[in-house]
């Protein structure tokens, strides 16, 4: 794994190209929600994501990088993916472990995890995706991938995802 441990956009932008992803980012007005920027979207090839960031009942944290339609019960989902009841991490939990505020959640803040509290669900969408988009530490710009590229930064961090069905509700095997 590289020593490179971002904070911010800039740092995992040079994480990324460190580490060989190629990687296009686009600056917008801030998204709070999945619903707002649809427009921004649309001029955006791949599969958006929406990110939630949960702590069950045994204080293990989760954060599930979804499709950004699917549809996520959290009533359920601790179910599927062997955890106590789901509920929204804090905003001061999210900052201290991911380094993120509400709004802007990522699969990338993975990489401030120095201690692997958090454990990664992905939607099979999106592990099945040429190209993937999410947010660069902020909500106020889309950064672009390859799947391939995703997977090699998933790989840089140290993160193996569990990937889940959402509409199937089931766990599947891993995608490469």
């Amino acid at each position: 794994m590289s020593e490179v441990k971002p904070k911010d956009r800039d740092g995992l932008l040079a994480f990324l190209r460190e580490i060989g992803v190629e990687a296009q980012t686009h600056d917008h007005p801030a998204v709070f929600r999945v619903e707002e920027g649809e427009e921004i979207k649309a001029r955006l090839p791949g599969a958006h994501t929406k990110n939630l960031f949960l702590k069950d009942a045994k204080d293990q944290l989760w954060l599930v990088s979804a499709e950004g339609h699917a549809r996520i019960d959290l009533k359920r989902l601790h179910h599927v993916i062997g955890s106590g009841r789901l509920s929204f991490g804090s905003p001061t939990l999210m900052a201290q472990v991911l380094g993120v505020s509400p709004g802007s959640v990522t699969a990338f803040a993975l990489v401030n995890d120095r201690e692997r509290q958090v454990r990664f669900v992905l939607d099979r969408t999106l592990a099945e995706a040429d190209r993937l988009n999410f947010h660069p530490m902020a909500n106020t710009a889309t950064t672009t991938v390859s799947g391939d590229g995703f997977r090699r930064f998933l790989a840089a961090v140290g993160v193996a995802p569990m990937v889940v069905d959402f509409e199937a509700m089931a766990v599947v095997e891993p995608v490469r």
